[in-house]
């Protein structure tokens, strides 16, 4: 029996888990593949205070190991229903805790469309698969930050980069924007959407609302990104199926609380996850007490 058992191993997790063992609570973290969740996919973090230059990996390893050495326990598998009493029923093993916290952040929204999980040549992580594009000509479908950001990392890779948004604006900060606008690698497709995968194995190219077909070895698709939490349907959640909390990350369940990109807030970023570990953590303990 858990004092405190952590579901997900992202920023946020590994932050409440951080913050659980500082106060002597057995606490178990459970995380599916590797700990770090999206700070992996990061190539440089240059927003999270005092560390200017780190990259995601390197800012994932050092919080596992800062909860590693403080006495958590860290299990890899993958958690399918939360039952009665706190029962976390995962793939491999099953879990008891007084005290529950989600952090299982966000997966890639998809685009919905024929082919999109057949066809080799589609991605979700231009940090993970640019360099399978070098010299190569690949699209990014999206306007925000992200989308923004995938872009411009991959014009230090491929021979051409599209950005493609259904907008005629893109959403994403202007200072990101105009480094965009003046980059020779990239050329803006506006007003358009995505409507077609084209090719038989691997995608050879798209089509797009407006009428234009445009020849592709590779697609990144960053139309943003959806809770991971079909294991938890008792909880309350937005209308995008986001758990509801406010900033104590207090659920609609006594003894489950809720961390990072997973639950109902606006700005969704490290240092975000990491304040909700926090609050988590503390909202948890005072349960316990």
């Amino acid at each position: 029996m858990y004092d405190i058992a952590i579901i997900g191993g992202g920023p946020a997790g590994l932050t409440a888990a951080i913050y659980a063992r500082r106060a002597g609570k057995k606490t178990l973290l459970l995380e599916a593949t590797a700990c770090g969740g999206q700070m992996n996919n990061t190539g440089k973090v240059s927003n999270y205070p005092a560390l200017e230059d780190i990259t995601g990996p390197q800012l994932a390893q050092s919080m596992q190991k800062q909860a590693e050495d403080l006495g958590a326990e860290i299990a890899y598998d993958r958690i399918v229903r939360i039952e009665p009493g706190f029962k976390l029923v995962g793939e491999e093993d099953e879990y008891l805790a007084k005290a529950v916290i989600i952090a299982t952040g966000t997966e890639p929204r998809k685009l919905g469309l024929d082919g999109e999980d057949r066809l080799a040549g589609i991605s979700y992580c231009a940090t993970c698969d640019g360099g399978f594009y070098k010299d190569k000509v690949v699209a990014v479908y999206g306007g925000g930050n992200s989308a923004v950001h995938e872009a411009l990392y991959l014009s230090g890779v491929a021979q051409k980069v599209y950005l493609i948004h259904r907008r005629e604006e893109l959403r994403a900060a202007g200072d990101v924007v105009e480094k965009l606008r003046s980059n020779q690698k990239v050329e803006m497709l506006l007003g358009t959407n995505v409507t077609k995968l084209l090719g038989d194995k691997k995608l050879t190219g798209i089509e797009l609302s407006s009428g234009k077909s445009v020849e592709l070895d590779g697609l990144f698709v960053a139309i943003g990104r959806e809770p991971k939490c079909d294991f938890c349907s008792d909880l309350a959640t937005d209308g995008e199926g986001f758990i509801v909390a406010d900033e104590s990350c207090t659920t609609s369940i006594p003894g489950i609380f809720v961390a990072g990109d997973v639950r109902t807030k606006e700005l969704r970023q490290i240092v975000t996850a990491s304040a909700d570990g926090a609050a988590a953590a503390e909202a948890a303990i005072k349960y316990l007490a």
